[in-house]
């Protein structure tokens, strides 16, 4: 097998194209052919070890993949090989092939290809999770979505709106704004590059003001954080839900006086802690999705695609914040 793996805390140029033995299943695993690994925001951290979670060295990035079963472990039952699976991996994602825990696998639809299903978990299960157990949205919340053309983003306008919702989507160039609004948002918006004076952050307030309108954002879905946060909260509605969601801007710092203000809430999305914790919820989510994949309600806008061989390209294109809608590393 081949495997795209980090020997030592880096950026993606630090990865290296190995050759390895082909994995053999423990008990209650299987071997997974991966055909595509979708490439998101942790996978640029945690190379970096800034992640909260840290893969014994070496290790293959790459949370998310779709492919079929070659091979099954002592005790598995439900699977057979040639089955056609996603899953989320934690990390060794990138590399022909994987060890998954079969408790861990969905069944791919049949119609569904590989790069859809491996697009799928983590950004739609991140955001079902954030707008419907922490945001509790509702049919005609205004919900203000930052990054709205990321892979998260972009999931996050889509849910919405199939939700029921009014959505506004704040992105940082026209060409991102346009893919927000062909996701489905009701209106656009174009923020400025950070860092913010305070004439600068207070400008930015009085646009997402503007957008939302006199009630104000319902929910603020922030997926970006630093400079961006406080003047988004600042349109928030009363009792409105601000959801901490990412911050590739950076951690943002928020004068506690506006949640009294709007006697708003600052709620975390920790999608991972939910599944670990909830799994039998986490798994009546990810069949929602997959129902709302069948009838066309979402669409994973998958927007580049690279060989195994350029996994590190993939993976620049998440840092530098160039990549619209998501990645994928496609294999084999």
């Amino acid at each position: 097998m081949k495997a795209l793996r980090s020997h030592a805390p880096g950026g993606p140029e630090t990865l290296v194209l190995e050759d390895l033995p082909d994995p053999l299943p423990g008990p209650g695993q299987v071997v997974v052919a991966v055909r595509a690994c979708a490439i998101n925001f942790p996978d640029t951290l945690v190379i970096r070890d800034l992640y909260q979670f840290k893969p014994q060295r070496p290790f293959a990035p790459g949370n998310e993949i779709a492919g079929i079963i070659t091979a099954l472990g002592d005790g598995v039952a439900g699977w057979q090989v040639g089955d056609r699976v996603f899953a989320m991996l934690g990390s060794g994602g990138l590399a022909t092939h994987a060890v998954i825990d079969a408790e861990r696998l969905f069944a791919l639809p049949s119609g569904v290809d590989f790069a859809t299903g491996a697009a799928l978990l983590m950004t739609y299960g991140t955001n079902y999770h954030g707008l419907v157990d922490r945001g509790q949205i509702k049919p005609g919340d205004i919900v203000l979505v930052l990054g709205a053309a990321g892979g998260v983003g972009l999931a996050a306008v889509e849910l919405a709106k199939a939700f029921g919702a009014r959505v506004i989507a704040a992105a940082s160039s026209p060409e991102k704004a346009a893919l927000a609004r062909a996701a489905g948002a009701d209106d656009t918006l174009i923020y400025g590059p950070a860092p913010f004076d305070k004439a600068q952050s207070r400008a930015l307030a009085d646009q997402f003001k503007a957008a939302c309108g006199t009630h104000g954002a319902d929910i603020i879905y922030d997926t970006v954080g630093g400079d961006y946060s406080e003047p988004a909260l600042r349109a928030i509605a009363w009792e409105g839900r601000f959801l901490v969601v990412g911050f590739p801007a950076g951690i943002a710092r928020l004068p506690l006086n506006l949640t009294l203000l709007k006697s708003c809430d600052v709620r975390g999305v920790f999608w991972g802690g939910f599944m670990a914790r909830e799994p039998a919820r986490f798994r009546h989510q990810v069949a929602d999705l997959l129902a709302m994949l069948a009838d066309g309600r979402i669409t994973p806008r998958i927007t580049a695609r690279y060989p195994l061989e350029r996994g590190a390209e993939a993976i620049t294109a998440l840092e530098s914040r160039s990549a619209l809608g998501k990645v994928v590393v496609e294999i084999g």
